[in-house]
């Protein structure tokens, strides 16, 4: 009973008394990236240096962004693209593709795709321990937009067709291959894609707004470490692997060839990138979402809603239950990248983002774990079921008493020891 107890106190606390029991707290910020300016056609894309986010030593709980105008207000995905956008740590390191380092980062399904890390788990930052002796830990944002008012292809500007932007060079001004027929190369930082004869429109002000969410670093925190897979990687398996960092080489992009070109047609109509990786690391599955464009049609072992330029479109992620996904050092992983070959298509990514812990929560943690669930669902369900199962304990102790002195009172005594 007096357990029972116990658990409905537990329950009936708010989420950051019950969980982190030394009082440690969910804090919450918003911050707003430098301005910058986009008019019909064209494309911010570059990196702002020191910018804005919470220090010391956290535990990271999530990281969302939106990019918004002058006033605040949310700009719709069908007026400015939001091609990617990456949140870069100076010092931290991680096993993925050599030329990929971001530990945040999603395209234009960031508004609806959750990247809550769920308890006890947490991104690891400011570790005096981890920060090079005479240095500054720093953050750096990567904003990829493309304006697409007016334009005369809407997705052959978000894919970054060569011709819609007149470029035969690439950003350092070299020569692109005669077979590059879209991608980063042609829409870079103030290209500009081609818009309808006769189109105005004004030049507006944006910014790219993102809220960090935050505790800080203590025993009760499980750090989880980010990995990030490219359906790209040129990867391949050697007796000498070592699985290291300096083995794997991303293209980052890739173009689909249409069914027509290659002889498939109807339900054949899928592209299929597969590659298969050995994995230098061990432990167990938090957290795994998936990033691809326009036309994928997804993972095969992997189920989420495929983006397109409509507002809404999102990434599900993957939250399996503790415990429930081990990943042993050396294991292979295969991960293949779905996409529809009814049309061409340019520059586009198959990526996948995993968090894994090397621990899982203590017994005592998990009871606390479930004061948080997703999308933010009240505990009241919780609190009346341990109300409820209080309540029929209560009444077995009543009806156990209430006959025990009914047999006393009919002349049985009880037996003395």
């Amino acid at each position: 009973m007096v357990a029972l107890v116990g658990i409905l106190v537990t329950l009936s606390l708010p989420y950051s008394q019950a969980f982190w029991g030394n009082g440690n707290k969910v804090n919450t910020a918003v911050f707003l990236s430098p301005k910058f300016v986009l008019g019909p056609g064209s494309v911010e894309s570059r990196f702002y240096f020191n910018v804005d986010f919470p220090r010391g030593h956290i535990a990271v709980k999530s990281f969302d962004a939106e990019v918004i105008d002058e006033a605040g207000d949310p700009v719709p995905l069908h007026h400015t693209f939001l091609h990617h956008w990456l949140g870069l740590h100076f010092w931290e390191k991680q096993w993925d593709c050599q030329n990929i380092f971001q530990f945040f980062g999603l395209g234009s399904e960031t508004r609806k795709t959750a990247t809550n890390i769920p308890d006890p788990y947490g991104i690891e930052f400011g570790n005096p321990a981890e920060i090079p002796s005479g240095f500054e830990e720093q953050w750096m944002l990567n904003i990829h937009a493309i304006d697409t008012r007016g334009v005369e292809d809407k997705l052959g500007c978000t894919e970054c067709r060569c011709d819609l932007y007149n470029v035969t060079v690439d950003e350092y001004g070299r020569p692109l291959r005669p077979d590059y027929k879209g991608g980063l190369s042609c829409c870079y930082d103030h290209t500009q894609c081609k818009v309808k004869q006769g189109f105005e429109g004004v030049r507006r002000m944006l910014y790219l707004q993102y809220t960090v969410k935050w505790v800080d670093m203590d025993s009760y925190v499980l750090p989880v470490q980010v990995y990030i897979f490219d359906v790209t990687d040129t990867w391949k398996r050697t007796p000498n692997s070592t699985g290291i960092d300096a083995e794997h080489q991303c293209m980052v992009e890739y173009d689909i060839e249409p069914c027509h070109a290659t002889g498939l047609a109807g339900d054949g109509c899928v592209d299929n990138r597969r590659i298969s990786l050995d994995m230098p690391f061990g432990g167990y599955l938090v957290y795994g979402m998936a990033h691809q464009h326009s036309g994928g049609t997804g993972w095969p072992s992997y189920v989420f809603f495929v983006t397109d330029l409509r507002e809404g479109g999102r990434m599900t992620t993957c939250y399996p239950q503790p415990g429930a996904i081990e990943i042993s050092k050396g294991e292979t992983l295969i991960l293949e990248s779905n996409y529809s070959s009814i049309r061409h298509h340019t520059g586009v990514m198959g990526n996948f983002y995993i968090m894994v812990a090397d621990q899982l929560p203590k017994p005592m943690l998990m009871l606390h774990a479930v004061v948080r669930t997703q999308d933010g669902m009240l505990l009241s369900t919780i609190i009346w079921a341990a109300v409820a199962l209080i309540g029929v304990v209560a009444a077995i102790i009543f009806v156990v008493l209430y006959r025990l002195k009914r047999e006393g009172e009919d002349g049985y005594e009880a037996i003395g020891i």
